[in-house]
């Protein structure tokens, strides 16, 4: 895969765009509140259950590597980020491949 179909499928695919929106918007929100909020509370999880599959193994294994203890906030932030972006590529995949078009041979000519 060349790093052009990459892209295609982690934001241009439209499932893929409606995820990150989704996502988006779930961080914005959770930014707002955190900001304006006199006692925030929970507002994270609303993010993080958007990217729960691999964010929760993530969490897990980060949690066993590290040992007891609050991660830092960029911890958080970057595993959030990654786990987006890489469920959001096998989003993009998984419709590609339904639709048949990730092994469509270029005509020749």
């Amino acid at each position: 895969m060349t790093a052009r179909t990459l892209v295609r499928l982690t934001f241009a695919n439209p499932a893929s765009a409606i995820y990150l929106g989704l996502v988006g918007a779930a961080v914005a929100f959770a930014t707002a509140v955190t900001l304006f909020a006199p006692d925030p509370g929970f507002v994270w999880v609303l993010p993080a259950m958007g990217a729960f599959p691999l964010f929760l193994f993530v969490t897990l294994v980060e949690g066993a590597i590290r040992g007891e203890g609050q991660p830092e906030t960029w911890v958080f932030v970057t595993e959030l980020v990654l786990c987006v972006l890489a469920q959001s590529l096998v989003l993009g995949t998984i419709v590609e491949a339904s639709r048949g078009r990730l092994r469509r041979r270029p005509r020749a000519s």
